[in-house]
């Protein structure tokens, strides 16, 4: 988590982050008439500080998490995600998606990695929601800033949720409120992974790491500076074309489904439920 290069203050006032989230997690469950939430639960940082937000917000006894290995995950992920189960005592379960995947990897014969992986992505959202539903709880994302700016997850996947907690932290934001919320440290500090093929990691998989991307997306994002400005606050005028070029091909993930208009209400154009229903 050591960077260098230009700084940008993504520092985070952790416990009013931790109210302003519970509140959100209770608000918008019971907004949507439910008391309850069901969480991926991968041994990663972000899927436990939405574990521990979501406990702290709903009550352990309504959240459920779900550990979803694949026959070539990591037993440390498996392990560090036993430690949180351990620490917040929330009710769990444990499914094997090896038998569900490896068909439909045999039946389109698929031997791409990236393909394979987001099968295995969407195969964790179709578990989650169906225990959702049996449990009559909504799916708590764990996906966060820097992962939606970069389009880093895959779209029905990771990335889907009902309510999301954390995907206005960047990466670093979301390491600072694990620190705060206890969070077991070697989960803090271990590298970022998706767990999808052995020897994976994110920051080798995107060519950067966590806190200059976090930098660069802080004053491109949230200060809206220029390529110039940005060149000028000293990042790497290639870095910085880089980032905004996955930020433009990206975009399709970060919005729903385009709706042609043909009518005089088109949902998400001029019905949007929050506006018009007062939910």
């Amino acid at each position: 988590m050591e960077t260098s290069g230009p700084q940008s203050d993504l520092s985070l006032n952790t416990a009013v982050v931790r109210t302003i989230l519970e509140k959100f997690l209770l608000d918008e469950t019971r907004n949507a008439g439910f008391s309850r939430g069901v969480i991926g639960l991968s041994g990663g940082v972000d899927s436990a500080v939405t574990a521990y937000l979501a406990a702290g917000a709903l009550g352990r006894d309504n959240v459920r998490a779900v550990l979803m290995p694949y026959k070539t995950s990591s037993r440390e992920s498996l392990a560090d995600a036993q430690l949180v189960l351990d620490a917040l005592g929330i009710p769990s379960e444990t499914v094997d998606i090896s038998p569900m995947v490896d068909p439909c990897l045999a039946a389109l014969r698929i031997d791409d990695r990236l393909r394979a992986g987001n099968i295995m992505a969407r195969q964790r959202m179709i578990l989650l929601y169906d225990i959702s539903a049996r449990e009559r709880g909504l799916v708590l994302g764990t996906s966060n800033k820097t992962e939606f700016m970069l389009g880093y997850g895959t779209l029905f996947g990771d990335m889907a949720s009902a309510i999301n907690p954390l995907g206005d932290l960047y990466k670093t934001q979301v390491w600072q409120l694990a620190a705060a919320l206890g969070v077991p440290a070697g989960i803090v500090e271990k590298k970022p992974t998706a767990d999808l093929w052995s020897g994976q990691t994110d920051e080798g998989e995107l060519g950067f790491s966590y806190g200059d991307v976090d930098r660069l997306l802080f004053a491109m994002i949230d200060e809206r500076r220029s390529g110039l400005e940005l060149e000028a606050m000293g990042f790497d005028g290639r870095f910085v074309r880089t980032v905004q070029t996955m930020i433009k091909r990206s975009q399709f993930k970060r919005r729903p489904p385009v709706v042609a208009k043909v009518s005089h209400r088109t949902v998400n154009v001029d019905f949007r439920y929050a506006r018009d229903w007062g939910i």
